[in-house]
């Protein structure tokens, strides 16, 4: 099954879906990703790069990378979903990186917002798109699978700078848990605690970044392993403000039911 992105955002009703996801305001979320557009999701790229150069950016990829190929070596035919892709400039590079090891892997990337998923699909990689909440990953999954070829478990999920933007960071984490294998994996890098407000306003920022013991925190309570480092000579540019950033690596979901 597979049907043309550009048919399937043409059939969502936004409203709808987060409603049915969970989301705790479904009218005001639907209004605000439509005030986006595809012009705006292409811009998207060129603010990447503003944020950490191409220098970060390739460190990024490859650090993201590096950590998804690492031991215990993930299938051959593994699964894996980038969590708040935007664009997907990022996304496209850590897939391609990850097929030189492993061809077989299918990729798949999931966003808040139809324009900036197409945009996304503009990039013709070969990677599946659906519009889904960071809270809800299992439901959105569920409902792209109406359109889409979706596996029902993941081996990887990686997310970069979205968590920030997420006003229940810890249902951001059990929604990992819920959705990974029982040796599945999770990559997480955003901001380092950090004292710009005018994050805020200028880029939507929910959260002022994180401590390394908050995360931890959120992963221990759904994962068994949990590491949290800053990555150094890396930093976050923006709005006059420059933010470090860290990694998150979590491994081995704790069995919970649901």
């Amino acid at each position: 099954m597979k049907t043309d992105f550009n048919e399937y955002v043409t059939q969502l009703q936004l409203e709808i879906l987060f409603k049915q996801l969970g989301s705790p305001d479904p009218t005001t979320l639907a209004e605000t990703t439509k005030h986006f557009t595809i012009k705006e999701g292409e811009k998207r790229d060129q603010i990447v790069i503003d944020y950490f150069g191409r220098k970060g950016i390739n460190r990024i990829v490859n650090i993201i990378a590096r950590i998804l190929l690492e031991p215990p070596e993930l299938p051959s035919n593994a699964n894996i979903l980038d969590v708040g892709a935007g664009s997907g400039f990022l996304t496209v590079r850590i897939a391609k990186k990850i097929k030189e090891s492993l061809p077989g892997v299918s990729f798949y990337a999931m966003d808040l917002t139809p324009a900036m998923l197409l945009s996304f699909a503009k990039k013709k990689a070969d990677i599946t798109l659906f519009v889904g909440i960071a809270e809800s990953i299992k439901g959105s999954m569920k409902e792209a699978r109406r359109f889409f070829d979706i596996p029902y478990r993941l081996d990887a999920i990686f997310s970069t700078l979205m968590l920030h933007h997420n006003a229940q960071p810890a249902r951001v984490f059990e929604s990992f848990r819920r959705v990974l294998k029982k040796n599945g994996r999770a990559v997480v890098v955003d901001l380092c605690k950090h004292g710009f407000e005018e994050f805020r306003t200028e880029m939507g920022d929910v959260h002022l970044g994180f401590k390394p013991s908050e995360i931890c925190k959120m992963g221990q309570e759904n994962f068994e392993e949990v590491r949290v480092e800053r990555l150094e000579g890396i930093r976050c540019e923006s709005s006059g403000g420059s933010a470090e950033i860290f990694v998150a690596v979590m491994k081995k979901p704790m069995q919970k039911p649901g």
